[in-house]
């Protein structure tokens, strides 16, 4: 641990004020609970459970409470075919066609489109989500899924329906977070020889210990009840749900039931399930190097800005790496994060960043979305932890 900054007083600073945002978050009605770990320099210093797992039926939230990742997902998948790339058996700039010869999406002019895994890992692949479209826009006429769903199809079927529909720019040529991890867990399958499932045990849980993670709740009973943001308080989300996102689109259908369905496909970009633990282990491992799932030098690219100065819609001042979100500017993101911080979040009310400048680690699981996501808990949580640390 970074001894400069850190003793037992900034200790319990910190945690005083991470409590105080977690309680008034949960007295303002605006979460119904929430798993928060902090880790500094390898050693878990904040560790609470808040707030119920499941209001209705007064259960309460529990440290080892399982969560629907969505797009918490990208990372845990990316890794996989990061780790693929370690070892030698796909290359960031392989065509995508190489692997799945069926997923030929063409431009808007009807010309084909040199796709590749880079493209798919960076999100300039040409492709979008049908919550970020309008009603009844293309992926929607062609009944693309978004992956947090419960479509009757399998995640070949579904890259067939995608592949109908024209990209919506030349990859590379501009970031628009998208389906693209979707289409990278395809990939993974086809090298791995394996479904997604398996192949992503086989990668990286099952070699960092994570047991809680997979494509559907290992244990039903842990499995915190999903919540969507409202104006009095949470509301609890029906099997099958819509939640807006931006005026003017089409916004989230969510079945929180695919949580538990084994037949539903796995969505590499939105479907796995997990606990706040297990996703500090990855964080943790890729923030200290990347060892035993791959070399250091693939981390390193991994957590370098991949797409130059990009505009990123929602993230002023940042870039992306190979899976998730890079700082550039503090001061355009108005954040207190230090540059080249990772962060992302997920659509059932989840974010995460790590400062490896800090050697700082943070994950905030809760059961409500968006608010979790994107709401002010999170900017009100990332300010908590780093005026902790700075001790004032």
């Amino acid at each position: 641990m970074n001894n400069l900054y850190w003793n037992k007083e900034t200790q319990a600073n910190l945690q005083a004020r991470i409590d105080e945002v977690i309680d008034f978050t949960l007295a303002d009605k605006r979460l119904a609970g929430a798993v928060v770990k902090v880790s500094i320099g390898g050693e878990l210093v904040y560790n609470r459970a808040a707030g119920f797992a499941d209001r209705e039926n007064n259960r309460p939230m529990h440290e080892d409470a399982l969560f629907r990742l969505a797009s918490v997902s990208k990372p845990i998948v990316s890794t996989a075919a990061l780790v693929l790339v370690s070892q030698g058996r796909l290359q960031l700039d392989d065509r995508v066609d190489r692997w799945l010869p069926e997923f030929r999406p063409r431009l808007q002019n009807g010309e084909s489109a040199a796709l590749t895994i880079r493209h798919l890992l960076t999100h300039t692949a040409g492709l979008t989500y049908r919550f970020f479209q309008e009603e009844k826009g293309s992926y929607e006429l062609a009944g693309v899924s978004d992956g947090m769903d419960l479509a009757d199809i399998t995640l070949d079927e579904n890259l067939r329906r995608l592949a109908s529909v024209p990209l919506l720019y030349e990859p590379g040529t501009q970031w628009k977070y998208s389906i693209a991890t979707d289409v990278l867990g395809a990939v993974i399958e086809k090298v791995a020889k394996a479904p997604l499932g398996d192949a992503v045990r086989s990668l990286v849980t099952g070699p960092l210990g994570m047991s809680d993670t997979g494509f559907t709740a290992v244990d039903p009973e842990r499995l915190a009840v999903a919540y969507a943001d409202d104006p009095a308080e949470p509301r609890r989300l029906r099997d099958f749900d819509t939640i807006p996102f931006v005026e003017g689109t089409a916004g989230f259908r969510l079945a929180p039931v695919r949580a538990m369905d084994a037949t539903a496909y796995p969505s590499g970009g939105a479907g796995m399930v997990g606990s706040a633990g297990d996703f500090l282990k990855l964080l943790e491992t890729l923030r200290k190097g990347g060892e035993p799932l791959m070399k250091e030098t693939v981390v390193r690219e991994m957590t370098t800005n991949q797409i130059g100065d990009l505009p990123m819609a929602f993230w002023p001042g940042r870039g992306f790496g190979l899976g998730f979100i890079l700082l550039k500017d503090p001061a355009a993101a108005a954040t207190p994060e230090s540059p080249g911080t990772w962060r992302m979040g997920g659509t059932y009310g989840h974010s995460w960043f790590v400062d490896p400048s800090k050697e700082l680690s943070v994950v905030a699981f809760t059961n409500t979305a968006l608010e979790g996501m994107s709401g002010k808990f999170t900017t009100d949580l990332t300010d908590a932890v780093y005026a902790g640390i700075r001790g004032k």
